[in-house]
C-alpha cells in the first residue's frame, strides 16, 4: 500500500507518514492511498478507524461522481484526466474522498492528473482547510478537462469544413473517435456536476462561504461541459450521417461510371467476339484494309453510344 499525507497547520503544511499524520492536531490533515487492495481496506478501518459504510464508498470498485453526507462529514467522489491509458468506455480516472472538519481521506485506483497541482497549491500555503482542498481538486480537475473538450469541438470543426473533400474515409474516423470520447466524457461530467452542486449546500461547518463559491464554480463549469459534449455527441451524429450520405454519393456515382462504360463496350466485344470466330466465310478477312475498318467501325459505335449517354445527360447524375 502507498500513499501521503499532508499536516496544515497555521498555513504551513508539512508531509508525514500516513499513521503519524492520524495522531496530528492541524487545520487540516490529509492522507491519501494510491491502491485498492485488503491492505487499505484493513488500514482504513483499522488504523484510520472509518466506518464500515465509509471504507466501501472508498475502495468500491465502480464509481460515479456522487456526494452523500455522512454524519457531520460527507463521502465525495469525482473523476478526472489521468497519465494512463484508460479504456475507452471509462477515460477519466475517479478519486474517492472522506471529508470532514480538519481531515480528508481520499483513495485512487488509477493515477489521476489533478493532484500534482493541488499538491504543490498545498505545499505553497494556498491550502488550509478541508474545504479548500475539495474545492481545489474540483475546480483543478474541470480546468484540466476545459481544453480536452474544447478540442472535441474543434476536431468536429474541422471535420465539417472538410466534408466537401474526397477524405470520406478518415474524416469518419475522426468523427467516430470525438463521438465516442464524448459520450465517454459525458458519462461522468453530469453527475459530477451534481454531486459538487450537493456538496455546495451541505450544511457542514468546515465548508466556508468561499469554499462554497469555489464548489459551485466549478460545477457551473462542468454543467457547461457536459452541454458542450451533448453538443458534439449530436453534432458527431449529424456529421456522420453526412458523411455516410456522402460516401453513398460517391459509391453511386462509380457505380454509373463504370455502368455507362459497360454498356460502352459491350456492343463492340459483341463485334470482336463475333469477327474473331476461328471459321471461315467471315467477310473481308483477307482483305488489307479490314483491320482499320473494324477499328474505324468500333470507334464510330463508341462515339455514337457516348454521345446518347452525353445528350440524356447520363454524365450528370
Amino acid at each position: 500500500m502507498s500513499g501521503f499525507a499532508y499536516v496544515v497547520r497555521a498555513g504551513k503544511a508539512e508531509m508525514l507518514p500516513l499513521r503519524q499524520a492520524l495522531e496530528q492536531k492541524a487545520d487540516l490533515a490529509w492522507i491519501h492511498l494510491t491502491t485498492n487492495d485488503e491492505r487499505a481496506q484493513l488500514w482504513l478501518g483499522g488504523e484510520a478507524k472509518l466506518s464500515p459504510y465509509v471504507i466501501e464508498a472508498l475502495t468500491a470498485a465502480e464509481t460515479r461522481p456522487r456526494c452523500d453526507p455522512v454524519g457531520e462529514g460527507a463521502v465525495i467522489n469525482l473523476r478526472g484526466l489521468s497519465s494512463e491509458q484508460l479504456d475507452v468506455s471509462d477515460l477519466l480516472a475517479s478519486i474517492r474522498i472522506y471529508a470532514h472538519a480538519g481531515c480528508v481521506f481520499s483513495v485512487t485506483r488509477k493515477p489521476l492528473n489533478a493532484l500534482g497541482p493541488v499538491r504543490a497549491d498545498l505545499e505553497a500555503g494556498k491550502i488550509l482547510d478541508p474545504g479548500d482542498l475539495i474545492a481545489a481538486i474540483a475546480l483543478q480537475i474541470t480546468e484540466e478537462l476545459d481544453p480536452v473538450v474544447a478540442q472535441l469541438g474543434d476536431s468536429l470543426d474541422d471535420c465539417e469544413e472538410q466534408i466537401g473533400a474526397h477524405h470520406v474515409f478518415e474524416l469518419r474516423r475522426i468523427v467516430n473517435r470525438a463521438r465516442v470520447a464524448a459520450i465517454g466524457y459525458r458519462r461522468f461530467l453530469f453527475p459530477q456536476r451534481s454531486a459538487l452542486e450537493r456538496l455546495s449546500t451541505l450544511p457542514n461547518d468546515w465548508l466556508r462561504d468561499d469554499d462554497r463559491l469555489h464548489l459551485a464554480a466549478a460545477a457551473d463549469r462542468a454543467a457547461r461541459m457536459a452541454e458542450e459534449l451533448e453538443a458534439i455527441r449530436e453534432r458527431a451524429a449529424l456529421t456522420h450521417e453526412t458523411l455516410t450520405d456522402l460516401r453513398a454519393e460517391q459509391l453511386d456515382q462509380r457505380s454509373l461510371i463504370i455502368a455507362i462504360v459497360a454498356m460502352v463496350f459491350l456492343p463492340l466485344t459483341f463485334l470482336t467476339g463475333l469477327l474473331g470466330m476461328n471459321v471461315d466465310g467471315i467477310p473481308y478477312a483477307h482483305e488489307p484494309w479490314a483491320f482499320w475498318g473494324v477499328v474505324g467501325v468500333s470507334a464510330a459505335m463508341a462515339l455514337l453510344i457516348a454521345g446518347y449517354f452525353i445528350q440524356r445527360h447520363w454524365f450528370d447524375r
